[in-house]
């Protein structure tokens, strides 16, 4: 029976074995006051690029924590490579931890016409994702890229990158239909604010040969339902979840 130690955390340092990486001020505060350990306690540490390794506790102060890189506990292995796109709303941080549970590769706020919230705190929905990575067992955390408008959007989305955007007006492929129907590997979702997107922004979306109108159904959903029920459908389809990956 394999050992894994209760604590999970992400860090910027490189991953190999024997090595000593000094814990961040905020992963020692942590790691003292909430989960209380003691000299010779185990972590997990992951970096996104070097696995999943377990790594034993030092303390050389008080308010100081040191790993010790001991053993590799899974290799890093590739993940679906599907970007979230979508207009900020009320709930974003809960989208975007969410989003990370469920597999995005990358995280893209996009100010819409009826967009409501204009600022997007980039780096709170960073540590968002980071936490969602260290409890789902990720091996990576989604990049955050800062807001861009939706004419920016379009400008730069990469031509061999298919586009899934929901459409609540009805006019778009089902869901499952479209993922089943499309075998494109590098894919993203846009999904637009509470009021949908403009007419305008629907037009332009339908004259990009890269990009697919979809629906999600009969019933009428919240932004954040719709864009976390695509990336399931997604994933299930073509995803890491056994359709297609």
């Amino acid at each position: 029976m394999t050992f894994t130690p209760r604590t999970r955390l992400f860090i910027d340092d490189p991953l190999t074995a024997g090595a000593h990486v000094n814990a961040s001020d905020s992963h020692a505060h942590y790691l003292l006051h909430v989960m209380r350990v003691k000299v010779g306690d185990q972590v997990c540490l992951f970096n996104g690029d070097d696995g999943e390794w377990q790594a034993t506790i030092s303390m050389p102060g008080k308010k100081r924590v040191d790993y010790t890189v001991e053993k590799l506990l899974r290799p890093q292995t590739p993940e679906p490579d599907v970007w979230m796109a979508f207009a900020p709303i009320k709930r974003i941080e809960f989208l975007g931890e969410k989003a990370t549970e469920l597999g995005a590769s990358a995280l893209q706020p996009v100010i819409t016409r009826r967009t409501d919230i204009a600022r997007v705190n980039t780096q709170r929905l960073l540590a968002n994702a980071v936490q969602a990575a260290e409890q789902s067992d990720r091996l990576s955390v989604p990049t955050v890229h800062p807001a861009m408008s939706f004419d920016q959007l379009l400008n730069v989305w990469p031509a061999t990158r298919r586009l899934f955007f929901l459409d609540e007006t009805g006019g778009g492929v089902p869901a499952a239909q479209a993922f089943r129907d499309d075998k494109t590997k590098s894919v993203g979702f846009l999904t637009g604010p509470e009021g949908g997107f403009e007419q305008s922004e629907l037009d332009a979306l339908r004259q990009l040969p890269f990009a697919t109108a979809v629906g999600l159904g009969p019933r009428v959903l919240r932004a954040e339902t719709a864009a976390l029920a695509a990336l399931a459908c997604w994933q299930a389809q073509s995803g890491d979840w056994g359709g297609g990956a």
